[in-house]
């Protein structure tokens, strides 16, 4: 399965997308768009897919997907249950680089603005206290129209643009599948892994994938992605991991088992190597900050 273009066409008088959804689940299909998305989870809980990155998201998360990024929202299963009762619950906002005209984001006073857009290519994710005023912006864009809708928008990235606390989420190395030249099948690998990583992957499994064998798929996909696929495939495991961890129910064991690995040592191994410490230690530190 590849990454679907999903086409979103703004009204003939409006020059972007404002909603507010409410689902039982978000659309579990990993996609991407020419438009750039703001979405803010108002009530939701599960795991975000964008680019190479895969972290937990829940309320209060402000994410800002660039252009063509592939990305997917996962609710937790209980989602997925018959008369479980929960909604999942956003504010987006889907626009274009010109959506108010070509020259716009090129004067001086734009500038931030341009810059913030493209950080975005790898995904950005703004501390909450940011989020918070986003959220109320985003509720007064949704709720205004014709020419105070675009200047209340405007207002919205500069506030954006002008926050420090941010992180940038896929790496610099994921390829984005619609780029020009690209490679489709990297796209499928992406795909194939983002749907398997829980269960043991062997190289020829993937490879097939690719319709390479193991030794050209290697070589395939160092080229495009600057890393050997079982690096890939273990920072896509250990961000899956450390979700589980920070959620109740779960020992270590069973977080690496979940996670894709077959016995603890690799585990613990794999994740001290990307996260820089054991996964109890991880457990401990984020269980003292809640307390």
């Amino acid at each position: 399965m590849k990454a679907k273009l999903l086409e979103r066409r703004s009204p003939f008088d409006k020059s972007f997308i404002s909603d507010v959804h409410s689902y039982p689940h978000f659309l579990n299909v990993w996609h991407y768009h020419p438009e750039f998305e703001l979405v803010y989870i108002i009530q939701s809980k599960g795991t975000r897919f964008i680019g190479d990155s895969i972290k937990p998201f829940q309320e209060g998360d402000l994410v800002l997907i660039g252009e063509e990024l592939p990305h997917m929202w996962q609710n937790d299963p209980e989602y997925f249950q018959k008369e479980s009762g929960l909604t999942a619950e956003a504010i987006t906002i889907h626009f274009r680089k010109d959506f108010a005209g070509s020259g716009l984001l090129d004067i001086p006073e734009m500038i931030p603005i341009q810059q913030m857009l493209e950080r975005s290519k790898q995904g950005l994710v703004f501390d909450r206290e940011t989020a918070l005023l986003a959220k109320n912006k985003m509720k007064e864009v949704h709720e205004s129209e014709a020419f105070a809708r675009l200047m209340l928008f405007l207002e919205l990235l500069y506030i954006l643009a002008n926050c420090k606390n941010f992180q940038q989420l896929s790496t610099k190395g994921f390829v984005h599948p619609s780029e020009k030249n690209g490679d489709l099948r990297i796209d499928k690998v992406y795909s194939f892994t983002y749907n398997n990583f829980r269960r043991n992957i062997t190289l020829d499994e993937v490879a097939d994938v690719a319709n390479l064998n193991p030794t050209a798929f290697c070589r395939f996909f160092k080229k495009y992605t600057k890393k050997n696929y079982s690096k890939f495939l273990n920072e896509i495991r250990i961000g899956y991991a450390c979700k589980l961890l920070l959620e109740e129910g779960l020992n270590i064991s069973e977080v690496g088992y979940e996670s894709g690995f077959n016995n603890l040592s690799n585990f613990n191994r794999q994740f001290k190597s990307l996260i820089g410490i054991s996964p109890s230690q991880y457990l401990n530190k984020h269980q003292r900050g809640k307390k």
